[in-house]
C-alpha cells in the first residue's frame, strides 16, 4: 500500500471524528468573536457570567441540533444550495434554542445582539468550510494551464454547465474560454466567472479572436434547423466540432458526460421518441416473432429493439448470410435469454416459407425484406415486382393461412403518386396488403416512412466514401431533398404502429421537415475535418430516372387523421375491387416472368390507378 493510500484510508476511517471536532471550533470561534465583537474586543467583567453560561448551552446544545440537521454527514466536496439551506435552518433552531435556555436559566442580562451576530457568523463559518471544500475538490485553482486546448461551447444552459464543471475537474481535457448562447437575457453576462462572449452568429469572430481549438455544442434538444444553423457557423472556423449528449442520458447514467463527435443523426434534432411500452409489450411478449430482411439497417433495428420486449422466440430471415451471422452473435451477447432462429433464404421461395410457418408458427411478422435502391430497381424492374409485390404476398398469404396475430409491411415514402419503379413495386404491395386485411383474421397494416440516415440505402454511407476517397461528393441537384429520421426513432414508431393497427391500416409517419441533400453533403464534408471547395468538391451529375426533387409522405391530406401517437398518422383504406386487382395481378405475373421490363412497369402503374 502506498504512502498516498494510507493517507486516504486515515483520513477516510477519521472523517465523521474530524468533521464534529471541525464544528464544535467553528461554534466556539463564532461565539466567542461574536463577544469580541459586540464589546469592540474588551468584554467587561460583569459580562464574563453570561458569556460562560451561553457557551455551556452552545456546547450542549448547537451540535445536537446540528446532529438532527444531518450536518454531520454530507461530502463537503459536493456542497450545494440545498446545503446551505440546511445551514440556515440548523442555525435559526439552534439559535432559537439556545435563546429559551439562556432566559430560561436567568440570563436575562445577556447582551441580545450575540445572538444575532453569532447567527450569521456561524453560518458562514460552517458553510465557508464546505465551499472550500468543493472549491479545491473540483479544482479552480489548477485550471490555469495555457497550453491546453481552447474550448468554446455553444449552449449556457444545464448541460453546458455541466460539461463547464467537468473540464475544471479534469483541467488536462482542455481550458474553457467562454460561452456562446442566443438568448439576449444571458448576453455579456457570466457564469462561474466565464463571459458569455455573442451569439451563434458571432462564433466565427470569437472563435477566431482567441484561436479556439475545440467548439462544443451544448444544445441536445435544439431542432433540426436550427442544429444545422448552428453548426453553419462552426464550420466557418478551424475548431474542431463536437456536440454535448442529452442532459436526460447523463442523468440516466446512459451516457457519460464527455462530448462526442457530431454524427448525421445531429443533424435532424428530433426530440426523443416517447411510445406506449404497455401496449407495444402486449403484443410481443412471449410471442414467436418473425422478422424480415432482418440483415437490413430497419430489419436489425427492429431485431434489437423487440428484444427488450420479451418474445418467446425470435426467427431472422434474410438471403445476406454475412449480415444474419453477425446479428445472430449479437443476439446470443446481449440477449441470452431469448431463443432465436436464423434463416437464410428468399421471400419468393414458397417451399421455404411454408417450412418456416408451419414449424415455427410466428405470431407477429415485421416484413422489411425489400430491394430499396431506387436507380437500380429502375434498371431492373422485373427484379422490383418479383422480389417486393410477389415475394411480399407469399408472406402475406402465409401469414393469413397460418393464423398470424400481426403482420406490419414496412413500406416508403416512395409508394405515394410514384413516379419510381421502386415506388410503384412497394405501392402495389400496399394494395395487396389492404386487400387480403378485408378477408383475415390477421391484422394487416403497413408502415410508410422516408430515408432513415445512414442505412446502406441512404446518401450518407455514399458520401462519406466519396469524401474518404478525396471526393467530389456527387449530387443529383442542389433542389433535391427528402425526409429523413434515424432508425432508432423509425422503429420505435413501427412498433408503437403495431400496437394501435387493428387491421388494414396505412401508417405514416411523421417525418419532420424536408432536409436538402446539399445541406447533409456540406454538414458531411466540415464534420469529417476538411473545407468544401479547397479539400472536397461537390459535383452535381443530374436527375436519375425515377426521381423526384422532393418526396411525398400522404395521399390526401384531408382523409389522414392523428392516431392515439402524436408522430403516427392513419391513411383510410383504399376501397379495392379484389377480383379485380387478382387479375391484374396475374398478368403482372406473366409479364414478370417474360422478362418484359417495359411492359412490368406499364401495368404496376395501371394496378396503381385502380
Amino acid at each position: 500500500m502506498t504512502k498516498q493510500e494510507i493517507y486516504q484510508n486515515f483520513l477516510l476511517y477519521y472523517r465523521k471524528s474530524f468533521i464534529i471536532i471541525a464544528h464544535f471550533l467553528v461554534i466556539a470561534i463564532s461565539y466567542l468573536v461574536s463577544f469580541l465583537l459586540r464589546f469592540e474586543f474588551s468584554i467587561p467583567k460583569n459580562e464574563f457570567s453570561g458569556f460562560y453560561l451561553g457557551l455551556i448551552c452552545l456546547i450542549i446544545l448547537k451540535p445536537a441540533v446540528f446532529w438532527a440537521f444531518g450536518l454531520y454527514h454530507g461530502l463537503w466536496a459536493y456542497a450545494s444550495i440545498d446545503d446551505l439551506l440546511k445551514i440556515i435552518k440548523a442555525n435559526i433552531m439552534a439559535s432559537i434554542i439556545l435563546i429559551t435556555s439562556v432566559v430560561i436559566l436567568g440570563g436575562h442580562g445577556f447582551p441580545r445582539s450575540v445572538f444575532i451576530i453569532d447567527f450569521f457568523l456561524c453560518t458562514s463559518l460552517v458553510g465557508g468550510l464546505r465551499f472550500i471544500s468543493r472549491f479545491l475538490k473540483e479544482g479552480y485553482y489548477r485550471n490555469y494551464d495555457f497550453h491546453s486546448k481552447k474550448i468554446l461551447i455553444v449552449g449556457a444552459g444545464d448541460t453546458g454547465i455541466m460539461l463547464l464543471r467537468e473540464y475544471r475537474k479534469n483541467p488536462s481535457m482542455g481550458r474553457v474560454i467562454g460561452f456562446m448562447d442566443d438568448s439576449h437575457m444571458k448576453l455579456n453576462g457570466s457564469i462561474h466567472g466565464l463571459k458569455i462572449l455573442g451569439t451563434r452568429k458571432d462564433i466565427p469572430r470569437v472563435a477566431e479572436k482567441y484561436e479556439i481549438d475545440e467548439i462544443i455544442v451544448a444544445m441536445p434538444l435544439v431542432r433540426g434547423d436550427q442544429m444545422r444553423d448552428i453548426l453553419s457557423y462552426c464550420e466557418k472556423t478551424q475548431a474542431k466540432i463536437k456536440i454535448a449528449p442529452q442532459l436526460n442520458k447523463i442523468l440516466s447514467g446512459k451516457l457519460v458526460i464527455k462530448p462526442r463527435e457530431v454524427q448525421p443523426e445531429d443533424l435532424l434534432g428530433r426530440e426523443t421518441v416517447a411510445i406506449d411500452l404497455k401496449g407495444v409489450s402486449q403484443y410481443i411478449k412471449d410471442k414467436v416473432v418473425l422478422v424480415t430482411g432482418a440483415g437490413g439497417s430497419i430489419g436489425s433495428e427492429i431485431a434489437r429493439q423487440i428484444a427488450r420486449f420479451e418474445p418467446k422466440e425470435v426467427i431472422l430471415f434474410d438471403h445476406h448470410e454475412n449480415f444474419i451471422y453477425f446479428l445472430n452473435l449479437e443476439y446470443k451477447v446481449k440477449y441470452p435469454g431469448i431463443k432465436v432462429k436464423t434463416f437464410i433464404g428468399d421471400i419468393r421461395d414458397v417451399g421455404l416459407l411454408k417450412q418456416i410457418f408451419s414449424k415455427n408458427k410466428p405470431r407477429i411478422v415485421f416484413h422489411a425484406a425489400a430491394h430499396k435502391h431506387v436507380p437500380l430497381m429502375e434498371e431492373n424492374p422485373v427484379a422490383a415486382a418479383k422480389n417486393n409485390i410477389f415475394g411480399s404476398r407469399n408472406l402475406i398469404y402465409a401469414a393469413h393461412h397460418y393464423g398470424v396475430e400481426k403482420f406490419i409491411l414496412i413500406s416508403t415514402d416512395k409508394a405515394v403518386n410514384p413516379s419510381s419503379v421502386m415506388g410503384l413495386s412497394k405501392r402495389v404491395a400496399e394494395m395487396i396488403l389492404q386487400a387480403k386485411s378485408k378477408n383475415s383474421k390477421t391484422k394487416f397494416m403497413a408502415v410508410r416512412f422516408g430515408n432513415v440516415l445512414g442505412s446502406s440505402g441512404s446518401v450518407v454511407p455514399l458520401f462519406k466514401k466519396q469524401i474518404a476517397e478525396g471526393g467530389p461528393v456527387t449530387i443529383t441537384d442542389p433542389n433535391v431533398e427528402r425526409y429523413f429520421m434515424s432508425a432508432r426513432e423509425a422503429v420505435m414508431l413501427v412498433l408503437q404502429a403495431g400496437a394501435l393497427g387493428q387491421g388494414g391500416e396505412l401508417f405514416i409517419l411523421d417525418m419532420g421537415e424536408q432536409i436538402k441533400v446539399m445541406d447533409i453533403a456540406k454538414n458531411l464534408i466540415s464534420l469529417s475535418g476538411f473545407t468544401l471547395g479547397k479539400d472536397i468538391e461537390i459535383k452535381i451529375i443530374g436527375m436519375r430516372p425515377g426521381e423526384k426533387l422532393s418526396e411525398e409522405l400522404l395521399l390526401d391530406k384531408e382523409k389522414d387523421k392523428v392516431t392515439k401517437h402524436e408522430k403516427i398518422y392513419t391513411n383510410q383504406p383504399q376501397e379495392l375491387d379484389n377480383a379485380l386487382l387478382n387479375k391484374k395481378l396475374k398478368e403482372l405475373q406473366y409479364l414478370a416472368k417474360m422478362m418484359n421490363n417495359a411492359e412490368v412497369i406499364k401495368k404496376m402503374k395501371e394496378i396503381i390507378k385502380l
